[in-house]
């Protein structure tokens, strides 16, 4: 067990701490509500004896299960936007610890032992792990740390395989929804479905619940609810000049997609997409004086939202939209078919798709922006594929700054640097 440490013991040499972002949606104020009420529920039913799960993979069977279940990226995105990821990363390295940080953030937290200091009070003892894959691609790095954390928790891992297509899909986006079945390979299908199987099995021996596939046709349906309003507010966001929602406002909304598959995840979407309707029917927007727009590639910036907002007053940039905005429009669940859990099968599969170059600029375009800045962290394997993003983005016209820091690592962020390279990038090639 680790020395406990206050808040105020952590190291501060190179450390940067946020300036505060303007929110502008009310529906921030209704989801972080609704968010924390959860996570204290979920608190006591653990404490009472209830299951818990860490592993978004296992979401959608959780929820049909009744069994509360925390994706460990969101739950670092937490952690940094409590300021507190500069002080787990500082155990991390004094124990020898050097992966990708966005994935260790909350292996972190659980090493600390000290729930006191831990945003919320920190995660309850969850009785499985999962190995997870990330939207945009997974590593060996990320189940093994996965499988860490399970050890510190002494429970079990579960991990899925990681499959990629063997054939191209031009415009994949145009079939995903209705065409699952012709553009995802049986043979993958085949093997996540009997993972899943493999899942069930455990968690019902594990927990005594039972699993429905009616039940889960009713999830389903509700997480396509959830993505309907969610499409049309990207839909209202790149069609609409000026901007009526900032990315600032945007991200700060995404957490109700921890809620995903509930009644709740449904209402919460459906409460956002009036708001940025009436914004747009009033001429409410973002920033009044938008003179162009520009594009955030990579995972959001956890630890400094307020980042998207910097530009606005001087050069009239505002940040309009992020590949998190389009998942809901091309990255929903797909329709069911006959086979519930062959659908959720390929909506567990079809992550891969976003590191498509093609949809990219898709959505680029869509949303009508002068230039994009690529999130370019040291320690994300996602890293390596960058460049042939940013040669397609390019070739399109779209200039690409490539921002050299880490998403919920603040040690790693230089404000005064970064600022000025992002006011080079305008100046030189936006106005």
């Amino acid at each position: 067990m680790s020395e406990v440490k206050s808040a105020n013991e952590q190291p501060k040499t190179g450390e940067f701490r946020a300036q505060k972002s303007i929110k502008q949606l009310r529906t921030i104020r209704a989801v972080s509500a609704y968010h924390k009420e959860w996570f204290t529920k979920t608190q006591e039913r653990v404490t009472q004896g209830e299951p818990f799960v860490i592993g978004g993979e296992a979401s959608a069977i959780c929820t049909v299960m009744d069994i509360p279940c925390i994706n460990l990226n969101w739950w670092s995105a937490n952690i940094a936007a409590h300021q507190m990821a500069s002080y787990y990363f500082n155990l991390l390295d004094e124990k020898g610890y050097d992966a990708c940080r966005y994935c260790a953030l909350g292996l972190g937290c659980t090493m600390d032992h000290n729930p006191e200091l831990a945003p919320w009070g920190g995660l309850p003892k969850p009785i499985l792990v999962m190995g997870h894959t990330l939207p945009l691609a997974d590593c060996d790095a990320g189940q093994r740390i996965t499988q860490l954390w399970a050890r510190e928790y002494n429970v079990a891992h579960f991990m899925l395989e990681v499959t990629y297509p063997t054939r191209l899909n031009p415009r994949w986006w145009e079939r995903r929804r209705d065409h699952w079945d012709e553009i995802i390979e049986p043979h993958r299908l085949d093997l996540r479905v009997e993972e899943l199987k493999a899942l069930i099995r455990f968690l019902e021996i594990t927990t005594g619940k039972r699993f429905s596939i009616d039940k889960l046709r009713e999830v389903m349906e509700l997480e396509r609810e959830q993505d309907r309003y969610g499409r049309k507010v990207h839909d209202l966001i790149a069609e609409t000049v000026p901007c009526p929602v900032g990315l600032t406002d945007q991200l700060s909304v995404l957490r109700m997609n921890w809620h995903r598959g509930t009644q709740a995840g449904a209402d919460l979407a459906k409460i956002y997409y009036e708001e940025v309707k009436e914004r747009v029917d009033k001429g409410e927007a973002a920033y009044e004086n938008e003179r162009f727009r520009l594009m955030w590639r990579g995972v959001g910036l956890w630890h400094n939202p307020a980042f998207y907002q910097y530009f606005e007053e001087k050069y009239g940039a505002v940040f309009t939209c992020s590949l998190y905005s389009a998942f809901a429009a091309d990255l929903g669940p797909v329709t069911v078919l006959d086979d519930p859990l062959r659908a959720l099968a390929a909506h567990s599969l079809q992550g891969l798709f976003v590191g498509s170059s093609e949809w990219q600029v898709k959505e680029a375009k869509l949303n009508k922006v002068s230039g994009a800045l690529q999130l370019a962290s040291k320690d994300c394997r996602e890293t390596i594929v960058m460049p042939l993003a940013r040669m397609a983005f390019e070739k399109a016209g779209i200039p690409v700054l490539p921002v050299y820091t880490d998403n919920v690592d603040a040690r790693q962020w230089d404000d005064a640097k970064i600022r000025d390279q992002v006011a080079n990038f305008i100046e030189t090639r936006l106005l």
